[in-house]
């Protein structure tokens, strides 16, 4: 085979791989699928996507299905998508009936997973309604996640977290409204949001006193550091005034 050929056709197998279109897809064991979330999933949300951050840097998310699918991807630093790692998947049904992730593999849907998304596909008696529950993982202090369901979101934080506080504190897109339910902020956009991404940061409110006594010590340490600097040069110019030394005010 021409020497060329051979060093096209490795140059194209090497971008397929990095493309991803070469990467397989395999199917999430049951044993991830069926575990148990820390904490009840919000089926009585009245938002079509409902995510509870966790203290362990997990969050819990529900949302309402208008497909008979729905990819789950967070976006890189390059703008790629890679798969967000799911457990404790959970379906209901419009009944309110709700079946573990083995079953709804078992009724015709399936849980995948390739280098660039994880597909949720519902039971083939789902009817694209219905609602999909699920476990993840997080960042300390910053949740964010694509528009991955069109819809009304709420977002709800750990215990004694805020957002208020500027630089601390930021949520995205605007639109929302904030209120605190047994110390826990959560916030809501009412307006289906349709594109882009929820992105929280917040803080521990003994973050903002931390912060208050440091920044008050530096304070305290920068004033204290001017005024010896400033009665040096005070000490200085009265020395070399008793020396008759000549004196310009420009000296200071």
């Amino acid at each position: 085979m021409n020497k060329r050929l051979l060093v096209g056709i490795a140059g194209l197998a090497l971008l397929l791989v990095t493309a991803g279109c070469l990467g397989g897809t395999s199917s999430v064991s049951d044993q991830r699928l069926d575990g148990a979330p820390d904490s009840q999933y919000a089926w009585d949300a009245e938002t079509d996507a409902h995510i509870t951050v966790q203290n362990n840097s997990e969050f819990r998310a529900v949302y309402d299905m208008n497909s008979s699918f729905v990819e789950l991807y967070r976006l890189d630093g390059f703008g790629s998508r890679t798969p967000l790692p799911v457990e404790a998947v959970r379906y209901q049904y419009p009944n309110g009936t709700v079946i573990d992730g083995s079953e709804l593999k078992a009724r015709g849907g399936d849980v995948t997973q390739n280098d660039r998304i994880t597909n949720i596909t519902l039971p083939a008696d789902a009817n694209s309604a219905g609602k999909i529950a699920f476990s993840s993982v997080s960042t300390p202090k910053r949740f964010s996640l694509p528009i991955l369901v069109e819809g009304t979101y709420e977002v709800v934080l750990p215990e004694d977290r805020r957002v208020e506080f500027p630089i601390f504190g930021t949520v995205r897109p605007g639109g929302y409204n904030t209120e605190v339910v047994n110390n826990r902020v959560h916030i809501t956009w009412n307006e289906a949001l349709t594109d882009g991404n929820v992105s929280v940061q917040f803080y521990l409110q003994r973050d903002l006193t931390i912060f208050g006594v440091v920044a008050a010590v530096s304070v305290l340490i920068g004033g204290s550091g001017i005024l010896y600097y400033r009665r040096q040069i005070t000490e200085l110019r009265e020395r070399r005034q008793r020396l008759g030394l000549d004196f310009d005010d420009n000296d200071r």
